[in-house]
Parts: structure tokens; sequence; C-alpha cells
């Protein structure tokens, strides 16, 4: 019986390690995946001048040009600080994830990933973590424009909770970039993206306040999932047009589950299938 001990024991420790080093890996294959992908993004000129510039171009335009107007019950410098913040958050996650994975998907790649020795979530982690990390370079340089040029005064926490919820946003927006990538082809998927996305961010209050649009979009813009996204980053400073904040989680969240189904058809349907 003694014997018996001695000899399992050792072996039960033993059999421990792999688990913990796969771990390891696993974990150094995600931070790898990740790192890459920022890299991949950040290298392509037109992605930051598009993504990361185009947001901060219009704040500019439209924000502090009209600096000293109202809007929401703020000033209109504070407001559009928000609404651009939204609109540079949810672009970066549409086409960073959407664009993408559709090329991706054209070149092969999403079958070489498949049959590679690693986590099959890491390719879609990594998308993730690029789009929260493009949001928060996007929502700082908001954040500075703001302060330095629209002299935007909020508190510290205010200014914390503010940029928290506009983060957060690129998480249900990559997956609605995700159902775009696995709905539209490599060739189309930029001209269809911008055709669905730019009305809805204009519809949604993105661009102009909401209470300036025609009463017909003002109808529209309950049934995307923009305008609830906005609203609730502007009811951190107190600007909300309407609605409750459980309301406006609630329909985010809804949405988010509808992209993430229309996404798991579209990664099934897409088994085999060739481009070119």
């Amino acid at each position: 019986m003694s014997a018996t001990t001695t000899t399992t024991a050792p072996t039960q420790r033993n059999s421990s390690v792999p688990q913990r080093y796969s771990r390891r890996r696993a974990v150094k294959v995600y931070g790898t995946e990740a790192r890459q992908e920022f890299l991949k993004l950040v290298r392509i000129p037109i992605f930051a001048a598009s993504t990361i510039a185009l947001p901060l171009m219009f704040y500019v335009i439209f924000g502090i040009a009209f600096a000293g107007e109202q809007a929401g019950g703020v000033g209109v410098t504070t407001y559009m600080l928000v609404t651009y913040g939204a609109f540079g958050v949810i672009g970066a996650a549409l086409f960073g994830f959407g664009v993408s994975v559709a090329v991706e998907r054209g070149q092969g790649w999403m079958r070489l990933k498949r049959v590679a020795p690693m986590p099959p979530l890491a390719y879609f982690v990594a998308k993730v973590l690029m789009s929260l990390a493009i949001a928060t370079i996007i929502v700082l340089a908001m954040f500075a424009l703001g302060a330095l040029l629209g002299g935007v005064r909020l508190g510290l926490a205010q200014w914390v909770v503010l940029g928290l919820a506009l983060v957060a946003g690129a998480l249900p927006f990559s997956a609605m970039g995700l159902a775009f990538g696995y709905l539209v082809g490599p060739n189309s998927a930029p001209a269809v993206l911008n055709l669905a996305w730019l009305p809805m961010a204009f519809a949604s209050g993105l661009w102009i306040p909401i209470a300036q649009l025609p009463e017909l979009v003002q109808s529209v813009a309950p049934f995307l999932p923009p305008y609830h996204f906005v609203q609730l980053a502007l009811g951190t400073i107190g600007a909300s047009e309407g609605g409750s904040p459980a309301a406006h989680a609630g329909a985010v969240l809804a949405f988010t589950v509808v992209f993430l189904l229309v996404a798991a058809w579209g990664f099934r349907r897409d088994e085999g299938r060739t481009y070119g």
C-alpha cells in the first residue's frame, strides 16, 4: 500500500506541469495574435487616416466651429465630443473588424487559421482587443482635442466614466462588424459597410444632435444600435435626449446578441467557401 502511494503521488504532481505549460503557451498565443493584429492595422496609413483622424476632423469642423451654442442641455463642444467619439469608436470596430474578416476570408486566411495549432478563439479575441485598443486611442485623442481646443470642462469622474462608456462601445459593434464580415464578400465589404454605416450614423444623431433632425429621422433612430449607444454615453454627462439607461442598455445588448447569431450562421455557411 505504501509503495503504491509513493509511486502515484509524483505522477499526480507531474501531470499538472503540462497543464500549466499549456496555459502559459495559450496566453502567449493570444497576446502575440493581438499584438500582430494591432500592428497590422496601424501600419496601414489609410486605416489610421480614415478611422482615427476622421472623427477628430469632424469634431473640429462641426463641434469646435459652433462653440458657444447648446445641445442636450450642455455646450455643443461637450455634446459633440461624445457623439463624434462614439462615431470614431463604432467606425473602428466596424471597419477594423468587419472589413478585415471579409478580406481574410477571401484570401483563404481563415482556412489556414482553422488548421493551425492555436486556440480557435485567439483570432477573434485578437480582433476584439484590437478594436478596444484603437477605440482607446480615438477617445483619448478626442478628449485632448476637446479639452485643449473645445474648452470642454468635466470633473475627473465624468471623464473616466465617459471614457469607459465610449471604449466599451467597441464590444457590441465588433459583433456587428463580425456579422458584416461573414455576410459580404471581400471586394464588396468596404462599400457595403459605408452604405449601411454612414446613413445609420446620421440618423442616430452622431453628426447632428438628434433633436435637430427631421421628425421622420427621429422616429427611425430608436431602431438603430448607434442611437442607444450614444444615448448611454450622453447620459454620463447628463445630456441624454430621452429614454432610461436600462432601456438603452437592453437595446444594445439585444442588438449584440442578434449580430453574434448572424455571425455564427455566417461562420457555418462559410465552411469550404472560396473566392477569387
